[in-house]
């Protein structure tokens, strides 16, 4: 069978491409060119076709699953449910409790969202640290891939990053559990990345099942005083080497990094450092600008996810408020997920133009549409539950002095909308 990237290379149009195109509202051969050459990704599942990367739509993943002290599986499929009803693209099964596999497929019966996992999650939940092999892990990929995953991450970390960070005195070292996993891994049995040195029977099972591959961020900073360091550049390096093999094999791939902590000015800077070094997607994960936001990382996180998608950005993963606090309830995935979902729109009216949406909401507002207003929203339901009831579409915050109806009684209706509108791109 032929892959998505092979027949964007020959510039046929599937119908996963035209089911893209169509949704992104660009032309199916232009579509074609970006998988091609790498700028574009299409993550698929359920028929359901979802393209990431160059001029699209910034994307957002939802994280799910259980820990190891922590399992209910309801909540994880209640999770899944919120995740489609409000706007997510992808999500990921972080599952390392409970019946992983059950978990997964109760999961994926609820949603027609592509899935990602982290296979050596799965594989040391099951296996244990100190008993952990390569053939352990590479079961656990296959198995996944046979279950009809999406996406697989990887984490890459070599002998040099080790050495770098063992010089290098990081306040928070690393926090990706990934990559902490797969170092202990190296470190017990004194040996290279599993990742690494199975990467062509790994690409093998990814090319096979139309997996697209994510090379994870183990190097991504813990905290704001963790700059950008020689470890990130070595990941960096390592992973656009990596990601180039991978598409010179046929497998389509993503390149995670500037993600985790990382101070707000700073932020257009890491993202710029990927970007002018590859056209692969970027996934990142936050980043979180501050350190001291427990509680409501969402929220920074949403500050800093916006400033990372209008730098360029692809892809982003949202933050719950239980970040660094324990697994979020279902109501806390609901809040991350529109927070993100704000902040990738945020990005896109910068780096796309894409604010046709927000003219939408003005004009509504200035015409006291209250329906309307609520249809504009991201969370609807709680736009209305706010709003309450009225009449005449005067809130409660102005009541008779609205600014918008007292200066219409001096300058009459808005005659600036229409030719504001003619310079609006779609």
């Amino acid at each position: 069978m032929t892959s998505i990237l092979e027949a964007a290379q020959s510039m046929t149009v599937t119908p996963a491409i035209r089911a893209v195109a169509d949704d992104e509202g660009i032309g199916p051969d232009e579509v074609c060119r970006r998988i091609a050459d790498g700028r574009v990704v299409v993550m698929q599942r359920s028929g359901r076709c979802v393209g990431i990367g160059a001029g699209l739509r910034t994307k957002i993943n939802v994280n799910l699953g259980t820990s190891n002290v922590s399992v209910s599986p309801d909540d994880e499929v209640k999770k899944a449910r919120i995740a489609e009803r409000y706007g997510a693209d992808t999500i990921s099964d972080l599952s390392m409790g409970g019946d992983i596999p059950a978990i997964r497929a109760a999961v994926a019966r609820e949603t027609t969202l592509p899935v990602t996992t982290v296979p050596v999650y799965q594989a040391v939940a099951e296996n244990g640290l100190e008993d952990l092999t390569a053939d352990d892990i590479l079961a656990t990929i296959r198995a996944q891939a046979d279950e009809g995953v999406s996406s697989l991450v990887v984490h890459c970390v070599n002998d040099r990053m080790l050495d770098l960070l063992k010089a290098q005195g990081r306040v928070m070292g690393v926090v990706s559990k990934g990559g902490s996993i797969t170092a202990s891994f190296m470190h017990l049995n004194h040996c290279q990345n599993p990742f690494v040195e199975h990467f062509d029977e790994i690409l093998a099972i990814a090319r096979e099942h139309e997996i697209v591959l994510s090379l994870g961020n183990t190097a991504r900073s813990g905290c704001i005083h963790d700059g950008q360091d020689a470890v990130q550049m070595e990941e960096m390096r390592q992973n656009i080497e990596l990601a180039h093999y991978a598409h010179q094999h046929g497998v389509q791939v993503i390149i995670e990094g500037a993600g985790g902590h990382v101070r707000l000015d700073r932020i257009g800077q890491v993202i710029r450092s990927y970007k002018i070094r590859s056209s692969f997607p970027l996934f990142v994960a936050g980043p979180l600008p501050t350190d001291v936001a427990a509680g409501y990382d969402h929220i920074a996180g949403a500050v800093g996810a916006s400033a990372a998608s209008a730098a360029g950005a692809d892809y982003l993963c949202y933050i719950t408020p239980a970040e660094h606090l324990g697994l979020p309830t279902p109501e806390q995935v609901k809040e991350g997920l529109i927070a993100f979902r704000i902040a990738a729109h945020i990005g896109d009216t910068v780096k796309r133009d894409a604010d046709g949406r927000d003219l939408e909401m003005a004009k509504n507002r200035a015409g006291f549409d209250r329906d309307a207003q609520v249809a504009c929203c991201f969370d609807p339901e709680r736009a209305r539950q706010i709003m309450g009831a009225g009449g005449d579409g005067t809130c409660t915050m102005c009541g008779d002095f609205c600014a918008i109806r007292l200066m219409r009684a001096i300058c009459g209706p808005g005659k600036s909308t229409d030719a504001r509108e003619k310079s609006v791109r779609p």
